[in-house]
């Protein structure tokens, strides 16, 4: 029986290890399939305190790897696939294997969304994807596409202009989201085009399964054209991952869980931090204090059960 496991290795995952480490509590962390969550795809990160200068995010998530490890944090590359809440603990399966704990930390976070076109997974690596620091570097003097209209959109817009000889940037409005400083930035920079009311209705592969263009749909007028393009990046938000979860904790119509009190879930002993929650803010910042709350709310939950028996 362990005492603590938490389930996901992103900010709020590595920040509940942390805090639950230096309370001897042994945490085993289950980093499932994207150790690192979405900071490990970020490039520079300029808003986490502490960093002047900004750091890029799989260095963040480096560092706080090694400080939950240096007091005492375990490390498993397993994926949860189920859960069932029991009276006195928790079982998960974690790959093929069940595993049991008296207290559960999902800080599972959430994943990109991608269209729902047809060919889409076999595009994906092929021209398609969904994280520009993992694959901006492949497409140097050629052009690309985004898809989106909110901050991810813009920095991945942004962090583009480095490679490529040119980037469109393609939302279905005629105005974006993203917060002032950072359409500032995009409209500023003479190597990133709009392309306002307007969604991609197709991919297009070469004879090699590689992408060569997207087709467009203007919203108003209906009108179609083709876009040659390299490499479409994807940045019109996330699902969160609580597939083994659904159906046995509280969630909103999206899917998000809900938590009371910051961390708390409605099962005693399951508790919740980070993006797995967060609809709103989805900041690394608040990610990790979700996972300091929810590691200080199981060490509370498991000396008030320690003391009852």
């Amino acid at each position: 029986m362990e005492k603590v496991i938490i389930v996901g290795s992103g900010c709020a995952g590595l920040t509940a290890a942390i805090y639950a480490a230096r309370a001897n509590l042994n945490p085993l962390v289950l980093e499932g399939r994207q150790p690192g969550g979405q900071l490990s795809t970020t490039t520079l990160v300029e808003n986490y305190p502490g960093f002047p200068d900004g750091i890029d995010g799989p260095q963040l998530i480096m560092n706080m790897h090694k400080q939950a490890e240096k007091f005492g944090t375990r490390f498993s590359y397993a994926e949860v696939t189920d859960f069932e809440p029991r009276n006195s603990h928790v079982r998960i399966k974690a790959d093929d294997e069940w595993l049991e704990t008296q207290a559960l930390i999902i800080a599972s976070g959430a994943s990109a969304r991608y269209l729902g076109l047809e060919n889409e997974e076999k595009l994906i690596g092929h021209g398609l994807t969904s994280c520009s620091t993992c694959d901006g570097a492949f497409y140097k003097n050629v052009p690309v596409c985004v898809i989106g209209g909110g901050d991810s959109a813009a920095e991945e817009s942004l962090f583009l202009t480095r490679f490529a000889s040119k980037v469109y940037l393609i939302h279905r409005r005629d105005k974006m989201r993203a917060s002032r400083i950072m359409q500032d930035r995009v409209f500023a920079n003479k190597k990133i085009e709009p392309i306002w009311n307007t969604v991609v209705t197709k991919y297009i592969s070469d004879a090699k399964g590689e992408m060569r263009a997207v087709r467009l749909r203007n919203v108003k007028t209906n009108e179609e054209r083709e876009l040659e393009v390299a490499c479409v990046f994807v940045a019109i938000g996330h699902d969160p991952n609580t597939q083994p979860f659904t159906g046995k904790l509280q969630a909103d119509a999206d899917g998000y869980l809900i938590a009371k009190n910051l961390a708390e879930s409605k099962h005693p002993g399951v508790f919740i931090a980070g993006d797995v929650a967060d609809r709103v803010y989805k900041q690394a910042v608040t990610a990790a204090g979700t996972g300091c709350a929810a590691a200080m709310d199981a060490e509370k939950y498991l000396s008030d059960l320690e003391s009852h028996t």
